[in-house]
């Protein structure tokens, strides 16, 4: 079989048959990839510890007819072993891991930008200057502005006229204005506002002068933006910590 190399997050695992796992990548060059990863679940297995979510790994897969076999597997980053110790980092981390597969639609089309964003958002998870759940806001806003859902805080989304607005629409898109208003509207804080603007272009100094209430608000708003646009929410997000 073909083989091809790529770096990879590993974002899920599945049981397949008695010692195989089914294992679902977000790769550098080829987006999201399934693969099965034979005998992981054996105690001698020379990788098995290497194919666990959150890994960074470089990969040598086989192209297989429906599923790609992995190889080779030599760990990068091993981000599980740091986020895995912090209960809100690692459900905030897993809401991450979720989200990117479920924004990249397509199996092996390239996805660069959300491999990178991932990446780099867990890096940040890593660290433990910047709170687990501003972290995964910043990711979440980002991410969907990638896959083409870039929400707008300062004009009206559906007229373009700039702002300051004071309605919010997941539907529309961001902020409206009074003539674009439509009825079940949210009505955020100005403070709200310039919040998720600031987590969408990270400007991290402007996060952290920010109100506690302001930070709450804004991850109400943006995991209904993320659910709306997914149409269905993440399961991960019920378990994190807010």
């Amino acid at each position: 079989m073909p083989l091809y190399r790529d770096e990879a997050i590993v974002l899920r695992t599945q049981k397949l048959g008695e010692a195989d796992r089914i294992v679902t990548l977000l790769t550098r060059r080829n987006g999201r990839v399934r693969a099965v990863a034979r005998g992981v679940r054996r105690t001698s297995s020379k990788f098995g510890s290497r194919l666990e979510p959150f890994t960074h790994v470089d990969l040598q897969i086989a192209e297989g007819r429906t599923l790609d076999v992995i190889t080779q597997a030599e760990t990068l980053e091993p981000f599980g072993a740091q986020i895995g110790h912090d209960y809100e980092r690692y459900t905030a981390g897993t809401a991450m891991l979720e989200t990117a597969e479920r924004l990249v639609v397509e199996d092996k089309e390239p996805a660069l930008q959300q491999f990178l964003l991932l990446v780099g958002a867990l890096r940040a998870m890593c660290h433990q200057d910047r709170p687990a759940s501003q972290v995964l806001d910043a990711f979440l806003l980002r991410s969907l502005s990638v896959a083409g859902y870039a929400p707008t805080f300062e004009a009206c989304a559906r007229c373009g006229v700039e702002g300051p607005h004071l309605a919010f629409h997941v539907g529309a898109g961001g902020m409206l204005c009074g003539d674009c208003r439509l009825p079940g509207s949210a009505r955020p804080a100005n403070e709200t506002v310039q919040l998720m603007g600031a987590l969408l272009s990270g400007d991290w100094d402007a996060v952290e002068m920010t109100e506690p209430r302001h930070r709450k608000e804004a991850t109400t708003l943006v995991a209904a933006y993320l659910s709306w646009h997914l149409e269905r929410g993440l399961k991960s997000l019920a378990l994190v910590e807010r």
